[in-house]
């Protein structure tokens, strides 16, 4: 047979010990219910300030009644490491058996470095220099981790979590299969008081989850299905949820819900790219909230890997909508970048390095960061040049 012969799909898919999702309008109030099946009886709520002060919090407190031991309200955007020490000490003097995260990824990732922190990791494993991942090793108390998201951001569907060096800005991670939370339980009708932008910038970190699961070297045909329906969800739903009021935008809104699982969902098999490393960094160093360094980054990212990949773009452009030919892929790749970046300016969200208050003169800062990041992930098809991180956040500011 010759060269062009088919070839017999090969490869792995890895899952997480996520048990079970539940969502639609109203499912917070079988809260209750999934704590007594697990035998679960001290639950401390974890979540930032302007949720601690929502009457969403009385609803999920009244879904928990007497298991609701605590609730810690001090999650704050990008995870310092203090946050997560004061979280430590509330749930070991409160003896919980259960962390319950409620909001967004920052609340979410404070939760999961705490059980690092719980199951032994010391410091210097959770705040490594060097980039990368480390392994939250120690067989300490594991409690259950249960999320309920208000945004966008899908961290809630995979074992990372991120904190950052309050000192250096500096963001590192921490992974361990008992971070994830076990249960997570997607109800519209919680994120109606997440501000537009925040509900706007994180459905574009979701879009940037996706793309980037779609042009990773790593991709396969069950990450690739996954990414161009997140895609299309998110095309199809995210401005609308928006636009409209009541039970329409609740609808629309359960929608992006679901984008935001089946967008990372793939995405924790094929490792993320040069977007997500530059977010990493941008966002700490200059207090950016990540969704926002998502519609900063992915449309000049993905230029840059239609240079290098085009023929991945397929599942990205049947998302968007946009015509794929093999033949001509690098001009269906650049389309795709364009049709990104006039979709992020559909939200008004600051899309460049400049409107984030970025000094340009620092840029280079973060460079080596990013790129050992990069070189770490091992999803570009070539080695990424110091000169090449640089460019692109030049085309960013």
């Amino acid at each position: 047979m010759g060269n062009g012969a088919l070839q017999a799909p090969a490869g792995e898919f890895n899952f997480t010990r996520l048990e079970r999702v539940i969502f639609g309008p109203g499912t917070v109030a079988s809260l209750g219910a999934e704590m007594e099946r697990r035998g679960l009886r001290r639950a401390t709520v974890v979540t930032g300030k302007t949720l601690g002060r929502s009457p969403l919090l009385e609803r999920l407190r009244k879904a928990l009644g007497e298991r609701c031991v605590a609730v810690f309200t001090g999650a704050a955007q990008h995870v310092p490491a203090g946050t997560v020490r004061q979280l430590v000490a509330e749930l070991s003097s409160k003896k919980a058996d259960t962390v319950i995260s409620f909001g967004g990824g920052s609340p979410i990732d404070t939760a999961k470095v705490a059980l690092a922190s719980l199951l032994g990791a010391s410091r210097d494993t959770l705040l490594a220099q060097g980039v990368g991942v480390a392994a939250a090793q120690g067989a300490g108390q594991a409690l259950t981790h249960i999320a309920i998201p208000t945004t966008l951001s899908a961290g809630e569907y995979t074992p990372l979590g991120g904190v950052t060096e309050e000192t250096a800005r500096v963001k590192h991670g921490v992974m361990d299969p008992r971070l994830q939370p076990r249960l997570v339980v997607n109800d519209p009708e919680l994120t109606l008081e997440t501000p537009d932008w925040l509900w706007a910038a994180t459905g574009m970190r979701a879009l940037d989850h996706a793309v980037e699961a779609a042009y990773s070297r790593r991709h396969q045909m069950l990450t690739d299905t996954l990414a161009a329906k997140a895609i299309a969800l998110l095309r199809d739903h995210l401005p609308i949820s928006l636009e409209r009021r009541g039970a329409e935008s609740i609808a629309h809104r359960g929608h992006c819900q679901l984008a935001s699982w089946f967008s990372i969902f793939g995405a924790m098999n094929t490792r993320f790219g040069i977007s997500h490393a530059l977010g990493h960094q941008i966002g700490p160093r200059w207090n950016v909230p990540h969704g926002v360094t998502s519609c900063i980054t992915l449309p000049h990212v993905m230029r840059f890997m239609a240079g290098i990949a085009p023929e991945r773009f397929g599942p990205i452009a049947e998302g968007l909508g946009v015509r794929f030919d093999l033949a001509a892929a690098r001009k269906a790749a650049l389309e795709c970048a364009d049709r990104v970046g006039d979709f992020i300016g559909h939200f008004g969200l600051p899309h460049t390095l400049s409107q984030a208050g970025v000094k340009r003169q620092e840029l280079p800062e973060i460079a080596d960061t990013v790129l050992a990041e990069v070189e770490h992930s091992k999803v570009v098809d070539r080695p990424v040049t110091r000169k090449e991180i640089i460019a692109l956040l030049e085309a960013a500011y």
